[in-house]
């Protein structure tokens, strides 16, 4: 499942750099390499990304991955969400937190 956040990290790693490594997007995702593939092949189904094969003297072919004009717009659409979500999660974290420490002031508070 392609989620706004995967999406987003993988937009923002390949728009920094481009001949990262389907390994290597894996490993900073904390996913699997068949998991990235798969991410990989549905943006470029999508148009968001370009792969381009080239020669590289450790490797007999790798790819560049290119964030098309549509994969930009994605990105910037997806990082708008993505914030939102978080500071939905966030916003509630901090209100289960305040009632946390109300709950933790009162059992202070209380004679044993």
């Amino acid at each position: 499942m392609l989620t706004d956040e995967h999406r987003y990290k993988l937009l923002h790693l390949l728009e920094k750099d481009p001949q990262l490594s389907q390994r290597a997007l894996a490993s900073q995702l904390g996913l699997s390499l068949g998991k990235v593939n798969f991410l990989v092949q549905a943006l470029i189904e999508k148009g968001h990304i370009k792969a381009r094969n080239f020669r590289n003297h450790q490797n007999k072919s790798a790819y560049m991955y290119y964030l098309t004009p549509k994969g930009m717009k994605e990105k910037a659409s997806v990082t708008v969400r993505f914030f939102r979500k978080k500071v939905a999660e966030y916003e509630q974290l901090k209100a289960e937190l305040e009632v946390l420490r109300r709950a933790a002031d009162q059992a202070r508070a209380r004679p044993r």
